[in-house]
């Protein structure tokens, strides 16, 4: 069962206050001392009991503890702040120790480039032997996957130029072959267009004229026959055709005596 809550007020009883006083005395001594061990601290403590009898504790004196508190005190007013000597000392410690670290790290990085390793033992050679092949491993593996990224990297570029290279060849086949069209076009345009032919052959006339009737009268004789093979035109018809196809050939009829029918030039 734990203690009760004990309410802060002044002991009426003289032996009970002595006896607590007493008690809280020495467990803040011991406080303090152990506050001043554990945590390196410049402790001062002074207690006046009832019956004015003095009791103190300093983890290095009293007086010079109280004398530094003057002095802090002083530079609160205003004044220009004290050094602590032991925050002096701790950062001169600290600056002693980032001076060590600085020299160590200054010398790892001169064996690593293999300088200054006279004076290293073999365990010190094998270690940093260790360590350079490891560096290495890295060094590769990352070279190679940058490697490898590169070339992924290229091949899909070859492969979107050359996309576009069928592209832009497509587009110039299809710009020239336009283009002869156009000259064909413009070609067919300026070529005149060919004579129809006669939708009959004439017969071409003798070379010489020497006997112009018989040439013509071969020519009334084929005629004649043809009309009067066709049985579907009267007889007027095939005469007056015959007229007109004499009168063509530059001679006309002349009616001789017994009704038959001469031809004589116009």
């Amino acid at each position: 069962m734990g203690r009760g809550k004990i309410e802060i007020k002044r002991i009426e009883n003289t032996t009970s206050r002595q006896v607590t006083f007493c008690k809280r005395r020495n467990g803040l001594l011991k406080k303090a001392y152990e506050l001043s061990i554990l945590c390196d601290a410049e402790i001062a403590l002074v207690i006046f009991s009832s019956r004015g009898r003095q009791y103190e504790y300093s983890s290095n004196s009293v007086s010079s503890t109280i004398e530094r508190y003057k002095k802090a005190s002083a530079s609160t007013s205003g004044t220009a702040p004290v050094i602590d000597v032991n925050s002096h000392q701790y950062f001169q410690q600290e600056a002693a120790k980032l001076r060590q670290q600085v020299q160590t790290l200054q010398n790892s990085n001169r064996h690593l480039m293999g300088e200054s390793i006279g004076n290293m033992t073999a365990k010190e050679l094998k270690s940093l032997e260790s360590r350079l092949e490891r560096g290495i491993g890295r060094i590769r593996s990352k070279k190679h996957e940058l490697l490898l990224a590169e070339i992924e990297y290229m091949q899909k570029r070859e492969a979107d130029l050359h996309n576009e290279n069928m592209f832009l060849r497509a587009k110039v086949a299809e710009a020239e072959r336009a283009q002869q069209e156009a000259a064909a076009e413009d070609q067919n345009q300026m070529v005149p267009a060919p004579a129809p032919a006669p939708a009959t052959e004439l017969r071409a006339l003798p070379a010489s004229l020497d006997d112009p009737r018989g040439y013509y009268q071969q020519v009334e004789e084929t005629m004649l026959a043809a009309a009067s093979s066709s049985s579907q035109y009267p007889q007027q018809v095939q005469v007056q055709e015959h007229h007109q196809t004499a009168l063509h050939l530059g001679y006309h009829a002349v009616k001789i005596d017994g009704g038959s029918a001469g031809k004589g030039f116009l």
